[in-house]
């Protein structure tokens, strides 16, 4: 039987950590919505660093088509969910469905993979994220430790169910550990 994975995201997603694991679930034939607060054609961005600056740069990356919104979303029809960062996951955490869809992968120990900001949603449902070990963009370690979660300063980490990654280059471990807890057999050389 396929796995059918929930990709949460929305407008200024990081492109690499909305493409990347989408393409990887179709590769692996398993079935993957993206979600977004309201279903359209979502606007990403790109995320890179240069050497005069201190801090990341973002430049207007391609469009990628939402399947869902929120509201049409029944998180137990998903075995797996991912919350890809950028500047999405500053908004969507906002949004009661978007916590409510969060909360039951916590609550029920299903596979949940999240990546760089992403976190910034998982610290709206801090009761159940209290006590567990995560890794996160470097800045959204105040808020990942404010919500009671143990910042672990690794580029992947994995505590049970939850795979958290740094950054956009960490992306291919973060499948591999994602697919691992989805209980995804991996072909030879991926």
């Amino acid at each position: 039987m396929s796995k059918n994975v929930l990709i949460l995201t929305g407008d200024a997603v990081e492109a690499l950590e909305v493409f990347y694991p989408y393409y990887r679930c179709l590769e692996e034939n398993i079935s993957c919505t993206i979600a977004s607060p309201v279903k359209k054609k979502l606007q990403t961005v790109v995320h890179d660093f240069l050497p005069e600056m201190d801090t990341f740069t973002e430049k207007l990356g391609y469009k990628i088509d939402s399947h869902a919104s929120v509201d049409e979303i029944d998180p137990a029809d998903f075995d797996g969910l991912i919350i890809s960062g950028g500047r999405a996951p500053e908004y969507i955490r906002m949004n009661s469905k978007v916590q409510e869809i969060a909360a039951h992968f916590l609550k029920e120990d299903k596979p949940l993979g999240v990546i760089c900001h992403g976190q910034l949603v998982l610290t709206t449902v801090r009761e159940y994220i209290k006590g567990r070990e995560v890794t996160a963009y470097s800045a959204c370690r105040p808020e990942v430790e404010a919500a009671g979660a143990t910042y672990i300063e690794e580029m992947l980490h994995v505590d049970g169910n939850l795979v958290t990654g740094h950054a956009w280059p960490d992306l291919p471990g973060f499948m591999r550990e994602f697919f691992k807890v989805l209980h995804v057999p991996q072909k030879t050389g991926v």
